[in-house]
């Protein structure tokens, strides 16, 4: 166990805190709970590499750190009536794809290596930066108009991009 881990859960705990700031409609709170995960995701890795601390609990933590805040926020937000039920359905099912893809390789003794692309990388800051503006309009009362739109549909399509390049990536290694 060492620092960056420790920030990690942290991150984790955060979670049911900024799902319950949302339920209570308490958006000034789930905002700066957001931004103070957002930090100790950014300062756990600097840790990590500066200091060569990373590990392999580390690696599994940190994404699934993310994940969690991610996943939780957008059903929390799509509970709330907040964001579209059908964005939240597209994040989750994303990410259930991928995880199931990746039991199903393993369970058929066939374990695919999990390596976050460019795509990936930029959906998962997407997704990040679009709670990040839903949680900050909240939270100051500002509405997101058209451009708010845009940016959902934007993050959908981004998000379905990905999907099919993790299932394309995940395809080519089953069958070879």
């Amino acid at each position: 166990m060492n620092l960056p881990n420790l920030i990690t859960i942290g991150r984790l705990f955060l979670v049911p805190f900024v799902v319950a700031m949302i339920s209570q409609g308490q958006w000034h709170l789930a905002f700066i709970a957001f931004v103070v995960a957002g930090v100790s995701d950014a300062v756990d890795g600097y840790i990590a590499r500066r200091w060569d601390m990373r590990s392999e609990l580390g690696a599994y933590l940190d994404p699934l750190a993310d994940k969690a805040l991610l996943v939780c926020i957008y059903v929390s937000l799509a509970i709330v009536g907040h964001l579209p039920v059908w964005l939240a359905i597209v994040v989750v099912s994303r990410d259930m794809m991928i995880v199931g893809a990746v039991v199903l390789s393993w369970l058929m003794d066939n374990p695919v290596e999990i390596n976050p692309s460019h795509l990936s990388k930029a959906n998962t800051a997407a997704q990040l930066a679009l709670a990040a503006v839903f949680l900050g309009l909240r939270s100051f009362d500002i509405e997101g108009g058209a451009a708010l739109d845009g940016f959902m549909f934007a993050v959908a399509v981004l998000t379905g991009v990905s999907a099919a390049d993790y299932l394309a990536r995940w395809l080519r290694h089953m069958t070879s």
